[in-house]
């Protein structure tokens, strides 16, 4: 069944869920998305997200306003993840993706803390195939933390993508090389992934 996400300005769009649960919800006395994973779908950086129906982007910004808590029953390698699927192909079946784990953000392993965001592309570049062969690049630190509401905004224009947190004026992660390649272009979707709680608001789409 769809579900609305609330837009920046008020307005409200449709969403259709692919392979997640999505209803709506109240925190803190704003209306927000509620998405979490379908647990039948073990593996990760998956098509896992609600999808805005007739979205089609190829270069532009996308803001939106994320929450994120772990479920009760969410695994040890839980870390929060959620941020943004854009450029989705009609069968769900191609995709770019950047996500944020926010359990990383404060941790006290340094490691950990450099990857606290995250490129991946589906469904061939995820993100231990590019932690092995490119470590370092598709990843990046970030000061974020569970339990507190971080605005994402991500600016893509060919084949290059940056992201941003909090309204800071400089990115915490740039991708410079999207494997899809610059021509691509389709919907977009609120994505989550194993463990998390994942809450979306004030939505914004700026298409170039």
């Amino acid at each position: 069944m769809q579900k609305l996400v609330t837009m920046i300005g008020g307005e409200r769009a449709a969403l259709d869920p692919v392979n997640t649960f999505v209803e709506i919800d109240q925190v803190e006395g704003k209306e927000v998305v509620r998405v979490t994973k379908d647990p039948k779908v073990e593996a990760v950086d998956e098509p896992t997200f609600a999808k805005l129906i007739g979205s089609d982007f190829k270069n532009g910004i996308i803001e939106v306003t994320v929450l994120s808590k772990l479920l009760e029953n969410a695994p040890d390698f839980a870390r929060g993840f959620i941020g943004v699927a854009f450029r989705i192909d009609e069968s769900n079946s191609k995709f770019e993706g950047i996500y944020i784990r926010p359990t990383n953000g404060r941790a006290d392993d340094q490691l950990r803390r450099n990857r606290s965001t995250q490129y991946f592309s589906y469904p061939d570049f995820k993100f231990d195939r590019l932690r092995n062969e490119s470590a370092g690049i598709y990843e990046s630190y970030a000061d974020m933390g569970l339990n507190e509401w971080i605005k994402i905004k991500i600016e893509v224009k060919g084949e290059k993508a940056k992201l941003y947190l909090n309204g800071n004026s400089q990115p915490v992660l740039v991708v410079n090389d999207l494997k899809h390649g610059a021509d691509g272009s389709g919907g977009i979707g609120l994505w989550v992934d194993v463990g998390t709680d994942g809450y979306f608001t004030d939505l914004r789409i700026e298409n170039d």
